[in-house]
């Protein structure tokens, strides 16, 4: 089903768009992005964008075009809604399909080239809808059209690579071992040269090894990982 996705726009009749743009840019500190002409609809129209959504400035381009007819009448001001849609051509046949009465039935080009209709202000309670088809961004790969499957460790490689952490850690645990007994069996140290037998075992049994620690307090042997 068809759905609004955001408001892509609120468009503002003014007589002359450089005039105009003055309040927006130096009061409100827009910037006018775009200024194009669209033939089609006989006007002249600048963007500033506010967030994901956009301010336009419409400048008819004759005293007969659509828009001039909107200003003489009603003086400058806010012309139409503009919604952004996912499907422009879906969400026209629902509106059709209720009875809703359409200024375009069929879509249009509009500004930027993007393809727009317009509902007549009879269909809702007297404000101009503009339809305008969202425009999603090509996403491009990250890599070829080629399939890269990742190399995948088979069950002997995963039991070799246990093994040898076993073995290195065994290894660092006997080390460890080693210097424990070493240090048991080394004779006080005079206190006069400012060592102690606790400096000593700290050099001696502080060690690290292939992930594991090897730490004396007191007379036990802890292990860290």
């Amino acid at each position: 089903m068809p759905s609004v996705m955001r408001i892509d726009h609120i468009a503002v009749v003014v007589p002359d768009i450089d005039d105009a743009r003055g309040f927006y840019e130096r009061l409100l500190g827009l910037t006018v992005a775009d200024v194009e002409q669209v033939d089609e609809q006989e006007v002249v129209v600048a963007f500033m964008p506010t967030g994901d959504s956009e301010i336009e400035l419409l400048e008819p381009l004759n005293d007969t075009s659509g828009v001039a007819r909107f200003m003489e009448k009603r003086g400058p001001g806010i012309h139409h809604i503009c919604l952004a849609v996912d499907d422009i051509d879906g969400m026209l046949a629902r509106l059709k399909e209720a009875g809703a009465q359409l200024i375009n039935e069929e879509a249009v080009i509009g500004a930027g080239g993007r393809r727009v209709a317009f509902v007549h202000p009879k269909a809702s309670n007297g404000v101009l809808i503009e339809l305008v088809e969202e425009q999603m961004p090509q996403i491009q790969p990250r890599i070829s059209s080629e399939t890269v499957e990742p190399e995948r460790s088979s069950p002997a490689d995963s039991v070799k690579q246990t093994a040898s952490r076993f073995t290195r850690e065994s290894r660092a645990l006997a080390a460890g071992v080693r210097a424990f007994v070493q240090a048991l069996r080394q004779p006080a140290l005079p206190r006069s040269g400012g060592y102690s037998n606790q400096f000593y075992f700290d050099q001696q049994l502080h060690m690290q090894s292939g992930g594991i620690t090897l730490k004396a307090e007191g007379e036990q042997l802890i292990l860290f990982e």
